[in-house]
């Protein structure tokens, strides 16, 4: 897991507008004000991965073999500081909406990316938002992989 989390970090800097790429250890929650992140960011998750058995291999270690499938959530956020109301000046609502072109990006460069040796590539699943009353704008974009022989 640790590599899968390295290589997914190391795809997603390719993004040069994601000022902050970590494993999500809870770094949005119960921090507001003083979240310890820089903006925007994006949190890397992996999580329900289950296992089902392939069978053995003698001369593989571990000698008992399973493929896994698993969910990993990308969480992008940014700090919404102005409005992006019809009137508001045009430039204004670029900035405030410029999170969707950040998870645009970060989309077009690990969907279909194989993270690890044995793994299948991370396939789109899901997109949604998380309603927050601190001001920070939150997306989660849940994606599938496959690991072989693990």
């Amino acid at each position: 897991m640790k590599e899968f989390i390295q290589n997914t970090q190391t795809k997603l800097s390719e993004v040069p507008t994601i000022n902050y790429i970590d494993e999500d250890w809870g770094q949005l929650d119960d921090y507001s004000p003083n979240v310890p992140v820089q903006w925007p960011c994006c949190l890397i998750d992996m999580s329900n991965v289950d296992f089902s058995d392939l069978g053995m291999n003698k001369d593989a270690v571990p000698q008992n073999r399973q493929q896994a499938a698993g969910l990993i959530t990308l969480t992008f956020a940014n700090m919404k500081l102005t409005n992006t109301s019809f009137k508001a000046p045009q430039a204004q609502k670029d900035i405030a909406w410029s999170i969707h072109d950040i998870i645009e990006a970060a989309h077009a460069k690990v969907h279909g990316f194989a993270p690890v040796i044995g793994s299948g590539k991370l396939m789109r699943r899901s997109f949604k938002r998380v309603k927050r009353d601190d001001g920070i704008q939150q997306y989660q974009v849940v994606y599938s992989i496959g690991l072989h022989n693990v």
